[in-house]
Formats: C-alpha cells, sequence, structure tokens
C-alpha cells in the first residue's frame, strides 16, 4: 500500500486526531490484531492463555469460523498493519487461510506474525504457503515473523517451560533468514518479553540476539493483562530495573541501527522513543502522550470480541461481532465503542503496550521529532532524551 493509494493510513491520521480530540465518528483502524486461536503448546511463566482450554476445552469450540472471518474482514475494509497473536497462530489449521482472507480484504501493507517456534517445521511451512500468497496476491506486502527469544539456552526453556524450545527458535530463525532470498520483504526478526525472570540478563540476552543478526529484535514489559489472565503473578519488573534493563538494550540497538537498510532504521527509532515513554508510564502510573486505542488500533479475539487494547481486554469490550452479523462497523460505531474511547481519553487507564505505543507516537508530534533525529543522527551522537 504505497502513498499514492488513497486508502493509505497516512491520509486518516487527521481524521484519528479529530476524533480524539472532539469526538466525531472514530475511523477505521490502520492496525488489525487478530488473536486468531488461544491454542498454545507454550507453558510461559508470564501468560496463562495455555492454560484456557485446559480448564474449559468446550470454549475452543467458540473460536470464529472462516467464513465468520471472512465477513468480518469484508466488513472493515483496508487496515495498513495486520497484526496476528494467540495462542500460538501457526497451530490454527486454517492458519494460512486466514492470511488469505486478510490480503484479499484487508489489504495490508505489513503483516507481522509473532511465534513461540515450537511447532518446528509445520511453521516454516506454513510461512512458505504464505509466500507464495503474497508474490501472487499483494509482492509488495512486507511479512515479519518474530521467533520469542526470552533468554538463552536452558534459561529460555524454563520461561517458556517447554524443553527444547531455545533450539526450535535457532532452527525457525535460520530458516527464516534462508526463505529472505525466495521473498525479498520477509523480516527475520527476534523478541524479548522483559520480565522479572529475565531482566537482571538483558545484556546476555540482547548480546546474543544481536550476534544472529536479525533484521529487528525488539522488547517489551511483560504486563498484567485481562488477555493474558495474569493479574495476580507480579510479572512486571520495577521501574528501576526495567530502566537500568533499557539502558542496555537501547546502547545496542543504537550501535546496530544505521547498519540498517531504511525501514529498520525507522522501526528501531520508534522502538528507542517507546522505551523512554514505557519507563514514564512505569513511574508516573500515567499516560504520557495521548492513548489512540480504540481509534487507530483495534483487537479481534478468537470468540469475536472487539477491544480497543489487550490490557483492558475482556473487561472492557466493545461487543461481539457474533451478536452484530459479523459487521466489524456495527460496533466499532456502537455508544459502547465511544463510551470507552472517551475512559481512554480521561486516563483512566495506562499501560506501556507497543503495539498501540507505536500508534500514538505517530499521533504525537514532539515524538515523531524524536524519531526523525534518530534516524538522521549519526550512530556515534545518538541518544534518546
Amino acid at each position: 500500500m504505497n502513498l499514492m493509494n488513497p486508502n493509505h493510513f497516512v491520509y486518516k491520521l487527521p481524521l484519528y486526531y479529530l476524533s480524539y480530540w472532539f469526538g466525531i465518528k472514530a475511523p477505521l483502524p490502520f492496525n488489525l490484531t487478530f488473536s486468531v486461536t488461544n491454542v498454545c503448546q507454550s507453558r510461559c511463566r508470564t501468560c496463562k492463555i495455555w492454560d484456557i482450554y485446559r480448564q474449559t476445552p468446550a470454549l475452543k469450540d467458540q473460536e470464529l469460523t472462516l467464513d465468520e472471518i471472512e465477513k468480518i474482514f469484508a466488513s472493515m475494509g483496508p487496515v495498513y498493519i495486520f497484526n496476528v497473536s494467540g495462542g500460538e497462530p501457526f497451530l490454527r489449521p486454517d492458519f494460512t487461510d486466514i492470511i488469505a482472507l486478510a490480503v484479499k480484504y484487508l489489504k495490508p501493507g505489513i503483516i507481522h506474525i509473532p511465534t513461540n517456534a515450537i511447532a518446528g517445521q509445520k511453521i516454516v511451512t506454513s510461512i512458505e504457503k504464505i509466500i507464495a500468497i503474497l508474490k501472487t496476491q499483494a509482492p509488495d506486502t512486507r511479512l515479519t515473523i518474530k521467533p520469542s527469544l526470552d533468554h538463552v539456552y536452558d534459561k529460555h526453556d524454563a520461561i517458556r517451560g517447554v524443553k527444547g524450545n531455545f533450539e526450535k527458535v535457532l532452527a525457525v530463525f535460520q530458516s527464516l533468514q534462508d526463505l529472505k532470498s525466495v521473498y525479498p520483504h520477509l523480516s527475520a526478526e527476534l523478541g524479548t518479553v522483559i520480565s522479572r525472570w529475565n531482566i537482571n540478563d538483558i545484556h546476555e540476552i540482547s548480546s546474543f540476539a544481536l550476534s544472529l543478526n536479525p533484521d529487528s529484535y525488539r522488547n517489551e514489559i511483560a504486563e498484567e493483562r485481562s488477555e493474558m489472565f495474569n493479574f495476580d503473578d507480579q510479572i512486571t519488573p520495577d521501574h528501576q530495573a526495567y530502566q537500568q534493563a533499557i539502558q542496555i538494550f537501547s546502547a545496542h540497538q543504537i550501535k546496530e541501527m544505521n547498519q540498517k537498510p531504511l525501514f529498520h532504521r525507522m522501526i528501531n527509532a520508534f522502538r528507542l522513543v517507546y522505551y523512554q515513554l514505557a519507563l514514564k508510564i512505569l513511574h508516573q502510573k500515567t499516560q504520557p502522550i495521548p492513548c489512540y486505542a480504540g481509534i487507530t488500533n483495534a483487537h479481534l479475539t478468537p470468540y469475536g470480541d472487539v477491544w480497543a487494547c489487550c490490557t483492558l481486554g475482556y473487561t472492557r469490550s466493545m461487543g461481539n461481532l457474533k451478536d452484530a452479523g459479523d459487521d466489524f462497523r456495527t460496533v466499532w460505531h456502537s455508544p459502547r465503542a465511544q463510551q470507552i474511547r472517551k475512559q481512554i481519553k480521561n486516563k483512566e487507564c495506562a499501560c506501556p503496550l507497543a503495539n498501540q505505543m507505536y500508534s500514538n507516537l505517530l499521533m504525537d508530534t514532539r515524538s515523531i521529532l524524536k524519531v526523525l533525529s534518530l534516524i538522521l543522527r549519526k550512530k556515534s551522537n545518538a541518544e534518546v532524551t
């Protein structure tokens, strides 16, 4: 989706601004996250999604069908970023069919898929099918795949709860690197969730990750989220520990970013600014810049619930699409959705959710200037304030 396309999201930015500040009818989001399934073979210490169907097996039958998903996507129109989430996305049998529907109806410029990498060759085979879809139907779409790397060797397996997971991460990542020769718009990424179980080892983890030469390496702070059923687990590190970890991580990022192509330098610059805002949120417990959750971004659950974000999640659902004839606009423009937007604007919540914060940065002039400064600044002088 290039800038010559009148549906490009940049042309909607003024409308998002007006919706936030003056309450005009919310445009459709440019960033959609879809949790395609809650099936997961991980046993992560930071998340309890894997336990949902162990506790309530019948709930799996309520996940959206492919026909329902097609109706929902058809009711939405284009989005620029299509984030896939789970559970483990690649465990859904019709996952590549979902991607094909997204390409047909949502026409995303970027498709982002995280994975725990446990399924190994099944993941690689699915990615090959997705690449085949993109090459024939959307050859300019960027596909980013992000295996999770929460530590090295046995310590990663301990956090993720599956023996041998670390080796699977390395194998899948190498396959991604190989597939870039087949589809140049494929990005092989790595991601770390910073929790109290790895906060003191960020230098070791990030050094190892960067030694693999990923196209992008990111981190997110472990959060207590409604989506993850982990409110009682105390997984988030304290502000001071996170600040020390981010200083280490940012130093690695700054060192690497000028060696990357423009797209990846831009992504890294956004992340560096995000890390500083995440620190402020943890310390001040309030929104440092306006949050556009429920305006620029939407989250779709496996069961058809529409959320402003996954942090609020089940506690503040905008509505269920099954009750609205699978019509996204009906829920998106409902009184309940508008009520939730007002609550967010009134700062009744604050969180460092990375996916949402990147959209917030786009809507904040001061933050954008910091991003541009980092992209243009020479490596030796780069820093974030």
